[in-house]
């Protein structure tokens, strides 16, 4: 691990305005959130000169923090008036929330006008999920797709001594709101299991590290650990003997962790053990798990990514992207209360451009989670900047039902994503990707906040001067340049229309356009002579677009009315087919690729304005991952335009050089 660690969003400077004032507490809780907002406090005013104290309500303060328990208990309200503002808080999680809140905002948070602004969560679950774990795995490594360093709890099979940057890390992830944390892969290995038994004490001082920052901490189980750990000769979920294995084991756990949150399961999925074993199905497991944690108000997170990972290429009938909803949708209304059926955003795997999952329209009287992932799994791996600020937005702001209908943020009930953290120096490995996390928390708690805005908070955050004064405009403008249109950019020179993958197989990183077409798994372009794309119409193909309701099914099945950037998701298309635009498929792909490799170029040289203007170490590492994306984005363009090439025998009409 290394030594001092990037404040990220949460630099001294950016307490300047708290921190400068008189600032009263007077909480009618103690606990150890409250204690949190006490040192905080204290930290900034003896930083910056301000003064803090605490007691009961009196004047004479710039800032006043309270909790009321006449307000819900997310709730805060922010009330300007007479040169003085007051933060009133539900609970004293939500007391954290509201002093970050006044953090964020500055000196406009006491010099703007006077008026009350009430705040509460739009989500009640915002969680991030960590694919971190205990012993180093011979191909996953110690995090499974980090691209950050190591893991900031385990190191080489035990929890780590020092857990100074996890405790920083709980500290940056209260301050936006986070309040749910898993702490280990849901590919769960040998070792890992075992933090349900004998390892449970680890559990114990992760919960401690992250329980002042009003975070409750999960653990992701093993369906089978009434075998491998408990000795049963089966995992049935309707034996009332693994029924009794799972009801011991969560009292145990809540014994010791009295405000633990739950589980997390991957089951029949990708090798996972599950229900299926049995005869069973998601909701027989599920209900099993929560009806174990139902006495002591913990969650069963059940993730609906399962599919069939041993499929035949040669068949075009099995698609990938029906499975979630041919598991689930059936099971509709069969779930526990406390079971939240976690769904990843769209039906395959994360991919820069992907329909949404159907599976949330489906299932309308089961608690669902959206699924998101910060890490860069499939959008350059935090060695590329990509901010995916606008993808969220775009699927969160998605009425699924039609016009007029709720949008995917008002149908789930939660937002869940795959951090991006881990020992690196930067948090983040790319310190650009930093803007990920901090959008991901914003929008959990408000899915319909103006993406732009956030990302624009987050630069006046992290890159304020180190005296408390306004980020250089040089700065600001330069990562604009970078971020504000990156996830297109990476969208232009990697797989075109919503194809999705031509990722290099295991490890996801660089171009490979065949890589996974004659594999197992489901993820293929079908692309020949004639044309590329996958036919999932109901006319033709798949019939996955009769998973969809109206309008989306008939909007998809048309070759008229689907959108362009999705076309070669649902439809297999003749090289010639015109988009909307009036420019042909093989065309697009060529004008694309060489657009979006020149403009990683523009990239890199917005950075080069901001030398001397950020610290070295910083500004060195930026440019280095600027350099990697411009070499890995040429690469990309020029093998997915010489393949395109090569299979269509159409010439570029611009007649730029194609190898």
């Amino acid at each position: 691990m290394t030594g001092d660690a990037h404040p990220m969003w949460l630099p001294d400077a950016a307490f300047r305005a708290v921190g400068s004032r008189r600032v009263l507490l007077a909480a009618s809780t103690e606990d150890v959130v409250v204690d949190t907002v006490r040192d905080e406090v204290r930290r900034a005013t003896t930083r910056w000169g301000g003064r803090f104290d605490e007691g009961a309500t009196s004047a004479g303060h710039d800032l006043l923090l309270t909790v009321d328990v006449g307000l819900e208990e997310g709730e805060y309200v922010v009330d300007r008036a007479d040169g003085a503002t007051r933060v009133a808080a539900g609970s004293s999680a939500a007391l954290l929330h509201g002093l970050h809140h006044v953090v964020r905002g500055g000196e406009d948070a006491f010099d703007g006008p006077d008026g009350v602004e009430r705040q509460r969560p739009a989500q009640r679950i915002r969680m991030l999920d960590h694919w971190d774990n205990v012993d180093v795995h011979d191909v996953m490594g110690q995090v499974e797709r980090g691209y950050s360093g190591g893991s900031i709890f385990y190191d080489a099979g035990c929890l780590r001594d020092d857990l100074s940057r996890a405790q920083e890390y709980a500290r940056l992830l209260g301050s936006v709101g986070i309040n749910a944390v898993g702490l280990n892969n849901v590919n769960v290995h040998r070792t890992e299991a075992r933090l349900l038994m004998d390892r449970l004490p680890d559990v114990v001082r992760l919960a401690e590290v992250f329980r002042p920052h009003g975070i409750r901490v999960y653990l992701s189980v093993s369906f089978a650990a009434p075998m491998t750990l408990g000795g049963l000769p089966s995992s049935d979920p309707l034996d009332p003997t693994v029924q009794a294995w799972w009801s011991a084991r969560a009292a145990d756990v809540y014994r010791a962790v009295p405000d633990f949150g739950g589980f997390v399961v991957k089951a029949d999925s990708e090798g996972q053990p599950g229900p299926f074993a049995y005869g069973r199905d998601h909701a027989d497991g599920a209900n099993m798990l929560a009806r174990a944690l139902a006495p002591f108000g913990g969650t069963v997170f059940w993730r609906a990514f399962v599919y069939n990972h041993t499929q035949d290429w040669r068949d075009r009938s099995t698609d990938r992207a029906r499975a979630a909803h041919e598991h689930f949708a059936p099971l509709d209304g069969r779930f526990d209360a406390n079971v939240v059926v976690q769904v990843k955003y769209g039906p395959m795997d994360f991919q820069t451009r992907e329909p949404v999952s159907p599976v949330i329209a489906a299932m309308g009287r089961t608690r669902l989670a959206l699924e998101l992932q910060v890490t860069q799994e499939y959008t350059g791996q935090q060695q590329h900047a990509v901010w995916l600020g606008p993808q969220w937005a775009q699927i969160l702001s998605f009425r699924l039902l039609g016009p007029g209908g709720p949008t995917v943020a008002e149908i789930a009930g939660g937002l869940v994503a795959v951090s991006n953290v881990g020992s690196d120096e930067f948090w983040t490995g790319h310190p650009l990707a930093q803007a990920n996390l901090y959008t991901f928390a914003r929008l959990a708690w408000a899915p319909d906040a103006d993406v732009a805005a956030i990302l624009d908070e987050w630069i006046g955050l992290t890159f304020s001067g180190p005296d408390g004064s306004p980020v250089d405009p040089v700065v600001r403008d330069s990562l604009h340049a970078i971020l504000d249109d990156s996830w297109r950019t990476y969208e232009q020179y990697t797989a075109p229309l919503g194809v999705g993958f031509m990722v290099r197989p295991g490890h996801h990183y660089g171009p490979d356009v065949n890589g996974y077409e004659y594999t197992p798994w489901g993820t293929y372009h079908f692309a020949d002579r004639d044309g590329v794309g996958v036919d999932r119409t109901r006319a033709t193909g798949t019939g996955y677009t009769g998973q969809y309701p109206g309008p989306w099914s008939d909007l998809y099945e048309s070759l008229d009315t689907v959108p362009d950037e999705l076309l070669l998701f649902f439809h297999h298309v003749p090289y010639g087919h015109v988009l909307h635009d009036g420019t042909t498929v093989i065309q697009h792909i060529y004008d694309t690729h060489f657009a979006g490799a020149a403009r990683t170029e523009d990239f890199a040289k917005a950075w080069t304005s901001v030398e001397g203007r950020v610290p070295e170490a910083l500004y060195a590492r930026v440019a280095d991952r600027l350099a990697e994306q411009v070499r890995c984005a040429h690469e990309w363009r020029d093998q997915v335009n010489t393949y395109f090439r090569r299979s269509s025998g159409v010439p570029d009409g611009r007649g730029r050089r194609i190898f």
